[in-house]
């Protein structure tokens, strides 16, 4: 990369840091918002695996809460893997104007979910059924898109975890997400484990930026920063719509 993507890069990861260390995720949907309209997704998602998969890991081995949740989630855990095989042949097949379609697309849901604050009802006794559905429709989107999120964090929401449940569960399925997209991508060629290998070096700037999230927790009002987040989200993906259309014409 030349200096000016090195600098946005080292830019988007700290930012990327600084929203997880503050709301508890959002570090691969601000990254892929800002890399993808630089790079494109899949130079993007080379970059995000190694930040991506440690900040997870250590989220999702904070809390106390590890062996009760993965005894509760692990059908829909389970379920996350060949759904990101299926979306990554997506990723690999499409041209470029239809990845910045998807991606922008989920950002685009992702955003009117939140700032419609919309929830799923509590699943009750059909939550068996309906972890691995979810499971794997997240899998389906993280492969095609690199988007973790949906609709793995609203499904959790309802689930009535305590918070520092909740963000332990997020990390759970954000690392299982990383690690098995991480090793798609390494599998299918050198290059692509080249670009892996740069993206250890911006696990300092995703870390500094988490440290930096995590003290602004104490002075921004999440809610408020949520809605903010949202709305960039929106415009960006709106953006990458744009680009795609544009692109396929």
């Amino acid at each position: 990369m030349d200096l000016s993507l090195v600098l946005i890069a080292v830019g988007a990861f700290l930012l990327g840091g600084a929203v997880k260390g503050l709301v508890g995720l959002g570090l691969p949907t601000v990254v892929l918002a800002l890399l993808g309209t630089a790079l494109g997704l899949r130079e993007a998602l080379l970059l995000l695996v190694a930040p991506a998969f440690l900040t997870n890991v250590w989220q999702a081995a904070t809390g106390g809460f590890f062996e009760g949740l993965l005894k509760r989630l692990w059908p829909m855990l389970l379920a996350t893997v060949p759904g990101i095989f299926l979306g990554t042949a997506v990723l690999f097949r499409a041209d470029q104007g239809t990845l910045d379609i998807l991606l922008g697309a989920a950002l685009c849901a992702y955003a009117v979910l939140g700032l419609a604050g919309a929830s799923f009802a509590a699943p009750g006794r059909h939550e068996r059924v309906l972890g691995p559905a979810i499971g794997l429709m997240t899998g389906l989107t993280a492969g095609a898109t690199g988007t973790l999120v949906l609709p793995v964090v609203p499904y959790l929401n309802a689930l009535g975890l305590r918070r520092d449940e909740l963000v332990q569960a997020m990390g759970l399925s954000f690392a299982l997400s990383s690690l098995t997209i991480g090793a798609i991508l390494t599998a299918q060629s050198t290059a692509a484990f080249e670009g892996i290998a740069t993206s250890l070096l911006l696990v300092v700037p995703a870390l500094a930026g988490m440290a930096m999230g995590q003290r602004l927790r104490q002075r921004i009002a999440p809610a408020r920063f949520r809605r903010w987040l949202f709305l960039s989200l929106l415009i960006l993906g709106a953006n990458l719509i744009r680009r795609g259309l544009a692109a396929l014409v």
